[in-house]
């Protein structure tokens, strides 16, 4: 590995055991073993190398979410189910990194370049939990599903991550999200139902 790969191997391993706010460009050189010039030679700031590693650690956690393949018929409820069982149970890991989003959300005016290209990300992470749900590739990106779909399961996905969070014990499971979509689908039909 190169400095560049191995600064954003020990940003990752910053970020899980301290976090944006308390991670300094000195613990990241610390544990990759570069030197300090090299953040900014290779990502500008430590803030833009940690927020790199954020997507990067993001990503790493997106193969645990179809586990090497989904049972359920692509679309259904029963791959909905299965989609969040597998999200919600990389929340509850060791070193699960989901914290690391809500840190985001409160203290993200404090790390502005962090914010901005996190935020950029995720446009791209709900095109990538498109296919997760509904099966086929991913949607080219001014596909207007990335617009809706995407944006609803990043929704859903960041209120997940908040009550896991704050509560885990009372967070909703996979199949309290799923009977909820179910109630949300029969009150949809029903309505459409009684209209002329």
């Amino acid at each position: 590995m190169g400095h560049r790969e191995d600064l954003l191997e020990g940003a990752k391993r910053c970020l899980l055991e301290k976090g944006f706010v308390r991670t300094t460009a000195r613990d990241i050189v610390k544990e990759s073993g570069a030197n300090l010039a090299s953040i900014g030679y290779h990502y500008g700031s430590k803030d833009a190398l940690l927020a790199q590693a954020y997507v990067a650690l993001v990503e790493d956690h997106s193969d645990d979410f179809d586990r090497g393949g989904l049972a359920a018929e692509a679309g259904s409820l029963e791959r909905f189910r299965e989609v969040w069982a597998n999200v919600i149970g990389t929340m509850g890991k060791p070193g699960s990194m989901w914290h690391l989003g809500m840190e985001l959300v409160v203290m993200g005016d404090k790390l502005p370049a962090v914010r901005e290209f996190v935020a950029q990300a995720q446009r791209e992470g709900g095109r990538g939990l498109i296919p997760m749900f509904l099966g086929g590739e991913e949607p080219p990106a001014d596909d207007p599903a990335v617009d809706t779909l995407g944006k609803l399961y990043m929704c859903l996905m960041s209120g997940v991550i908040a009550q896991y969070m704050l509560d885990p014990e009372t967070a909703p499971s996979a199949d309290e999200l799923t009977e909820g979509v179910r109630q949300l689908i029969e009150a949809a039909e029903g309505a459409g139902a009684s209209q002329p």
